[in-house]
């Protein structure tokens, strides 16, 4: 076990036992204020840990990054990431050891306590990270069967290719955004399935998809591939991730090369990112496989996480209604999987790249995982709280996710990704 992730380990500061980012935690982000500017930082509690004035106050004196105190100071953590595994871990066990309750160099140190702590309420948050790629994995075995059965054929809702590789597309890294922005409606082309020709205008059927992404850690050579046993050293860690989708459009314009404008308009993205190394605990067992996946896919032991996720919309002016709760432990290809199959052909990956499961739905209807498939395709309408009913997302919603592991007490949250709903461009 890792000593940061130790069950025993409580703070000197005071963390509700239903806070999202306890010591065990410590996730890392980027956050601005007026006086500060950007920082690099990590939640704590109700906190952010000011990463460049820890560094300044000598917390890190004796660590590799004393000459580099400058990738605190930047605008996504991608120079921090490409220190390395080695330097990620030691930064997080540094900040273990400050916020330990009985430490008192950074506790009793009134100055340094007051300089490098401040309340997230008082931040902005920024998008954690500059991704210069984006891929978009369909990795849900219940979300590709329902896709399957609504739109091809019931007794045959797979693609021939779906249990032997894992299927991605190339994705937009330009309009990813970070939690709390808002969406615009976008414009397309769509066509009724009665009309003899397509029409141009807003979507009306915008939707949300649950997904968990993670954060590419280490850069490769162009043809070079990662062996299935290594990928995990390539992951910096996880965020939540909601890859609208504007679904007329996507399946007017759907080609076999992938979605196009249906999906390019918006993802957003939670602003802190759980280390790998904080959700160790939380490994199990995926999916059985069948058939078995050939030689350079097949991994053994607990590939898969334990996290909790749910989603909710607010309508403008309303209360909320969670409509959906599932698991990320469903996943049928893991991220190891994932990233293997992306770097077999010799595809080179960069720090920062951002890579996304695809809608994560469990079994049962409550746990599926977009809107598409809540409503069967919006022919079954959903109620909300305030009596109103949706088969697709409405000018106003917003909508959150959230997700969080727990264990032995331990709870690892991601706190939050959201965005509103706004009128298309006229």
């Amino acid at each position: 076990m890792l000593a940061a992730n130790n069950p025993d380990l409580h703070s000197w500061i005071d963390i509700s036992p239903l806070s999202d980012f306890p010591i065990q935690n410590l996730p890392f982000g980027v956050f601005e204020t007026p006086e500060r500017g950007t920082r690099a930082g990590v939640a704590i509690g109700d906190y952010v840990l000011d990463l460049y004035a820890v560094s300044q106050y000598g917390f890190f004196d004796d660590l590799d990054i004393t000459n580099q105190p400058k990738v605190f100071r930047r605008r996504s953590l991608n120079s921090f990431i490409r220190l390395g595994r080695p330097t990620w871990r030691a930064v997080r066990q540094r900040v273990s050891e400050l916020l330990r309750h009985d430490n008192p160099a950074l506790r009793d140190n009134e100055e340094a306590m007051h300089t490098c702590l401040v309340r997230q309420s008082e931040v902005q948050m920024l998008r954690p990270v500059r991704p210069g790629n984006y891929t978009d994995f369909y990795s849900s075995i219940e979300h590709a069967t329902n896709v399957g059965m609504m739109f091809r054929d019931p007794a045959n809702a797979l693609l021939p290719n779906w249990r032997h590789i894992p299927i991605g597309y190339h994705g937009r890294a330009s309009s990813i955004v970070v939690s709390g922005t808002d969406i615009r409606r976008p414009n397309g082309q769509r066509k009724a399935p009665d009309a003899a020709a397509p029409t141009f205008g807003p979507s009306q059927q915008l939707d949300f998809e649950l997904e968990v992404a993670f954060i590419g850690g280490r850069a490769t050579q162009l043809g070079h591939a990662v062996p299935i046993q290594q990928a995990e050293d390539y992951i910096f860690g996880l965020v939540l991730f909601n890859d609208w989708s504007a679904r007329d459009i996507q399946s007017w314009e759907y080609v076999p090369l992938g979605p196009f404008l249906g999906k390019s308009f918006g993802s957003s993205v939670s602003p802190w990112i759980v280390t790998l190394d904080a959700l160790e605990p939380f490994r199990v067992p995926g999916p059985e496989q069948e058939p078995e996946p050939l030689l350079y896919l097949r991994q053994t032991g607990a590939a898969n996480f334990d996290i909790n996720l749910e989603v909710a919309i607010e309508p403008a002016g309303g209360s909320e209604t969670v409509i959906s709760r599932s698991n990320f432990k469903y996943m049928y290809w893991s991220m190891a999987q994932q990233l293997a199959h992306q770097t077999s052909n010799g595809c080179n990956l960069q720090v920062g790249d951002l890579y996304a499961s695809g809608t994560i739905s469990g079994s049962t209807p409550d746990s599926l995982g977009s809107m598409l498939e809540l409503t069967w395709r919006g022919t079954r309408p959903l109620p909300l709280a305030d009596g109103s009913e949706r088969k697709f997302l409405l000018d106003g919603d917003t909508v959150t996710m959230r997700g969080f592991a727990e264990k032995d007490g331990i709870r690892i949250g991601f706190g939050e990704v959201s965005g509103t709903i706004l009128p298309a461009n006229q």
